[in-house]
């Protein structure tokens, strides 16, 4: 009803180092790469984000809450076009995504190809942690 979720959050309380955001089964993905991070020491969080329209129909107080504007590093993950993600990345943020069309293979294959993989998804969030730190 709220449209994104936070669901799963940065250890020990405390502000996130990355938020990676998903939506339909790319939520799953974005939950592997969280336990990796977190077993790394990162502190990350996880946003289900299954509906853009219901989110922004939010008042500012939820939405900050999802997704803090002081947290830059940011992630989404979708197994399509990075269409309108930058409204929640940001302009800087990365967008795992699939830019081309007509490939053809086994779906597991496809899925490394195109970086659909908990380490893939991790070395996004450590280099956008990396590109934030150096700009604050």
């Amino acid at each position: 009803m709220r449209g994104a979720y936070v669901l799963a959050d940065a250890a020990a309380g405390g502000d996130p180092e990355v938020i990676l955001i998903g939506t339909g089964s790319e939520v799953a993905l974005c939950l592997e790469a969280y336990e990796q991070l977190t077993s790394e020491g990162v502190k990350a969080r996880v946003v289900s984000m299954p509906s853009w329209e219901l989110f922004d129909d939010q008042d500012r107080a939820y939405r900050d809450s999802v997704l803090p504007p002081h947290v830059k590093a940011r992630v989404s993950v979708e197994q399509a076009s990075d269409f309108g993600w930058s409204k929640y990345t940001g302009s800087e943020g990365h967008n795992v995504c699939i830019e081309t069309f007509g490939a053809s293979a086994p779906l597991k294959q496809l899925l490394k190809k195109f970086g659909f993989t908990a380490e893939n998804v991790a070395a996004a969030a450590k280099s956008q942690i990396v590109r934030h730190r150096s700009r604050d």
